[in-house]
Parts: structure tokens; C-alpha cells; sequence
């Protein structure tokens, strides 16, 4: 019974290791050529042409293949580009909407000195409630 129990999760694991090990091997397909090898990757159709060097196969992208990625990078650099030039204009916007709002050095004196003035007359107002207080309460104190 316990044997079941490792013998299982050890075949299924030998199994999906084969199916990957498949699955790269079929990626891509080499057919021999006049001057080298021709390398097709199966999922995507694209070709390399690929030649022996010391021992090894280097692989070039075909000509055609070569521009249709080309075009693509250009494709996306200007889209890049496009996209960075917005960003640039939404911050300056933004910028300049922030600096609009704000006050000037002097509106901002100004305010604190009306701020400086309202908590001054406002302690002034508490210090002479709580005189009143304290001398009501002894004259209550003496009656």
C-alpha cells in the first residue's frame, strides 16, 4: 500500500518531466542545406540559417525575418517615444496646475500674519474668561 503511494507521484512526475522534454525538443526543427543547416521553429514558422564553427552551430535569422524585426523595433521605439512625449506634456501640465494654485510668497506672509493676529486676540479673549471666572468665584466664596 505505501509502495502505491510513492510509486504513483514518482510516475507521474517522470511523466510530465518526458512531456516537457518532448515539447523542447520539438520547438525547433534542422534540416540539412547546401550550406549549412536550416533551423524552422515549429511554433512560430520563423527560419534561421545556421552554419557549423569550431565544433558548433551558429544560427543567423534569415534576411526577411531580419526586417520584419527590424520594423517591429522601429514600431515600438516611435510608439516609445510617442508615449514618453505625452508623459513630458500630462507633467508639465500638472506642473503648472500645481503652481497656479499656490500662493505667493507674499499672499502666504499675509495669511500668517491674519493667523498670527486671530491666536493672539483668541488668547487675549480665553486669558480674560478665565479672569472673570476666578474673580467671580472668590467673590462667591466671600458671601
Amino acid at each position: 500500500m505505501r509502495l502505491q503511494h510513492i510509486l504513483i507521484p514518482a510516475a507521474l512526475c517522470s511523466l510530465v518531466a518526458a512531456t516537457a522534454y518532448s515539447e523542447e525538443t520539438d520547438h525547433y526543427r534542422l534540416e540539412k542545406s547546401a550550406n549549412g543547416y536550416v533551423r524552422m521553429d515549429t511554433r512560430t514558422g520563423a527560419m534561421s540559417i545556421c552554419e557549423e564553427r569550431s565544433g558548433q552551430l551558429v544560427c543567423k535569422m534569415a534576411a526577411d525575418e531580419r526586417a520584419a524585426y527590424q520594423d517591429e523595433i522601429d514600431r515600438l521605439d516611435g510608439s516609445v517615444k510617442a508615449l514618453d512625449e505625452r508623459v513630458a506634456k500630462l507633467e508639465n501640465s500638472l506642473s503648472a496646475r500645481l503652481e497656479s494654485k499656490l500662493p505667493s510668497q507674499e499672499d502666504f506672509t499675509k495669511s500668517l500674519g491674519y493667523m498670527q493676529q486671530f491666536f493672539r486676540t483668541f488668547n487675549d479673549i480665553v486669558k480674560d474668561m478665565d479672569k472673570e471666572e476666578s474673580g467671580g468665584s472668590k467673590l462667591n466664596q466671600k458671601t
